[in-house]
């Protein structure tokens, strides 16, 4: 049996979206062992494979993730959605007052026993997208109505957004505008979106002006200080946005070759926040744009599986999913080359991380998945995406069954 035919007969789905998937591994696998080099002689007694094989186990862990996911019929996360955002919520709320803190932020939940800690937010934000999805695509009729726009997609965003600001503000900003972006393309009112963003953000002026006044910042002097020393120049963290600079300016055109990389000795985090810094440093000007590359593919293909695709949801979904991804990548792009403030956003895929991982691994199987779905599809103009009241009450019928 041939390659192709056996890598068609077990990884369904669109082949570009897995092509990419494991380009972007073999940049992430590179650049971990490349990055974490001179940390791990330093701290694993001469090791400098440790980080390299714990990622290697991660990364392997996440794209069996992919392929698990991958195989779920799209239409039963429709219904998990559901229960992902209510789980989501809930221990948003435990990790802010039982998270473990680091860096002055309470971003991880330690599970017990087991002891694995995982970031809830990454959950949140897979769970909201999800549950957008799934209400978009049913309430297609009634989506000309404030109310109901209100009740069923604006409160669960405050409600989630409202949860994870006080500890990662650059997530709940980066999922916010998503999830707006989402409901432009659900054909929610513009004047709907533009107020309840103006009312959004005078109520996040004042929550930030209330706490500045009484004198208890917390992390608001925190985000207070990232933007005034982005502006200036000066501080700790742009030392790191510097050492950036410097990585990037010297990896010219073709990069300086895998593993010889300067920076990663007085880059913090360079195989996490600035992994792209590392990247381009070793394989240049090139290396990057075919990094970058690679997401915009992937939401380019997103949007040919949307084209294609006959359920509301199942493009809702996929691009919903892939817009997150690339947005996520696009701004850990833009931290390293100094266009953002530090904002702690990993590279999709490519940073090192293991809640990180496992939920990108889920959202790309969830896009391949709806993906896997058109294989049983006939391609019939009449069969594109025609977003219409009968359509999304059979819709809701399927769902909910």
């Amino acid at each position: 049996m041939k390659l192709k035919e056996v890598l068609s007969k077990y990884f369904k789905g669109d082949g570009v979206v897995w092509a990419v998937i494991f380009a972007l591994s073999v940049f992430s696998l590179l650049a971990v062992y490349s990055s974490t080099g001179t940390l791990a002689y330093k701290y694993q007694e001469g090791n400098t494979l440790y980080y390299f094989f714990k990622h290697f186990v991660l990364l392997a862990f996440g794209i069996g993730v992919i392929y698990v996911t991958h195989l779920i019929p799209f239409k039963y996360y429709s219904r998990l959605s559901q229960y992902f955002l209510y789980l989501s919520i809930f221990l948003l709320a435990v990790t802010l007052v039982l998270g473990t803190s680091l860096n002055s932020a309470t971003r991880w939940l330690t599970l017990p026993v087991i002891g694995l800690t995982i970031q809830t937010s990454d959950l949140a934000k897979l769970a909201l997208l999800m549950y957008i999805a799934r209400v978009l695509s049913l309430q297609q009729d009634k989506i000309d109505s404030f109310k109901e726009v209100v009740i069923s997609l604006v409160l669960p965003i405050v409600i989630v957004c409202g949860l994870i600001m006080p500890a990662n503000l650059s997530t709940a900003l980066i999922l916010f505008f998503t999830s707006f972006v989402i409901m432009f393309i659900g054909r929610v009112k513009i004047k709907y979106l533009l107020s309840i963003g103006l009312i959004g953000i005078l109520g996040v002026s004042l929550i930030i002006g209330g706490v500045l006044i009484s004198g208890k910042k917390g992390r608001v002097s925190t985000w207070q200080n990232r933007i005034e020393h982005f502006v200036s120049g000066e501080s700790e963290e742009n030392y790191q946005a510097e050492q950036s600079k410097i990585a990037i300016a010297s990896g010219g055109i073709f990069g300086k070759g895998p593993g010889n990389s300067s920076q990663r000795n007085f880059l913090p985090h360079p195989y996490s926040d600035f992994i792209y810094a590392i990247i381009i440093e070793e394989y240049g000007f090139i290396g990057g744009v075919v990094v970058l590359f690679l997401y915009m593919f992937l939401l380019f293909r997103a949007g040919v599986i949307v084209r294609k695709t006959t359920r509301t949801f199942a493009a809702f979904l996929a691009i919903g999913l892939a817009i997150s991804l690339t947005f996520q990548a696009m701004i850990n792009m833009g931290v390293a080359a100094s266009l953002f403030p530090v904002t702690g956003q990993t590279l999709p895929l490519v940073s090192m991380g293991g809640s990180s991982i496992l939920f990108t691994g889920i959202a790309f199987g969830i896009i391949l998945s709806v993906s896997r779905s058109l294989e049983n599809e006939p391609e019939n103009e009449a069969q594109k995406v025609s977003i219409t009241a009968d359509q999304n009450q059979a819709e809701n019928e399927s769902d909910d069954e």
